[in-house]
């Protein structure tokens, strides 16, 4: 990398943490591009180099976090196959988002309005194909019932529902975090995980196989947050 583009990285970067700290102290809505540029310590110009609308900046944000998201679920796979069964896995993603406030504040659902178009085509057609893969290697493994209807849709479905039900009803905080993860483990485990295990030495090429869908998603986030082609607005 150039010193130039090094400099421009690390700009951007820094727009970016301006853009994630107000997104979680403001919520979407009420933040503008001139807080973020004020609070980055440049001019509101300069924001529009990098990204040329306010979802752009935060698609930009959500792809970085996502990638910290991947990765660290990816040095737990890399540490112990056995993470990749669902009932050990879904627990591990939750206790992720909740470390991670914009993610968190994700889940919650402050960004419908940034979530409502996919960053650009291409990305959003190796998303689709990320999950299609791991659905797929998920059930040929063992690892998933192949007799959940729709199961992509359900189990994203009953794994909203714990994300955002803190919102819906006050008396879910009495619960603490280890309490909130038991539960998931227990719904995971009884409504969506094959009676028997697979052999461990079936859990440790199906664990191969998910690190190589995930990690063929990296690239393209990290080119598209810092050098995409923006030569007109999505329709």
């Amino acid at each position: 990398m150039t010193e130039r583009a090094g400099q421009t990285v690390g700009r951007a970067d820094r727009i970016l943490d301006a853009a994630a700290e107000l997104l979680v102290r403001l919520g979407y809505r009420k933040v503008t591009i001139d807080d973020i540029a004020r609070l980055a310590g440049i001019g509101k110009g300069t924001v529009y180099l990098h990204w040329r609308t306010k979802q752009q900046l935060f698609e930009a944000v959500l792809l970085r976090e996502s990638i910290c998201y991947v990765e660290e679920l990816l040095d737990e796979l890399r540490r112990d196959p056995a993470m990749l069964l669902p009932h050990r896995l879904i627990p591990a993603s939750f206790l992720i988002v909740d470390r991670r406030p914009v993610l968190r504040v994700l889940s919650e659902g402050y960004l419908r309005q940034a979530q409502h178009r996919p960053a650009n085509a291409f990305l959003h057609s190796q998303e689709l194909l990320a999950s299609e893969r791991f659905y797929d290697l998920m059930t040929r493994h063992g690892l998933l019932r192949d007799d959940v209807p729709n199961l992509a849709y359900t189990l994203s479905a009953t794994m909203t529902g714990f994300h955002v039900y803190e919102n819906l009803d006050p008396m879910a905080t009495a619960l603490d975090m280890r309490a909130k993860v038991d539960s998931i483990a227990h719904v995971v485990r009884h409504a969506f995980e094959p009676a028997e295990p697979p052999a461990p030495e079936e859990l440790a090429k199906a664990a191969s196989e998910v690190i190589a869908v995930f990690e063929d998603l990296i690239s393209p986030y990290r080119t598209w947050i810092y050098a995409y082609e923006r030569t007109h607005e999505p329709g």
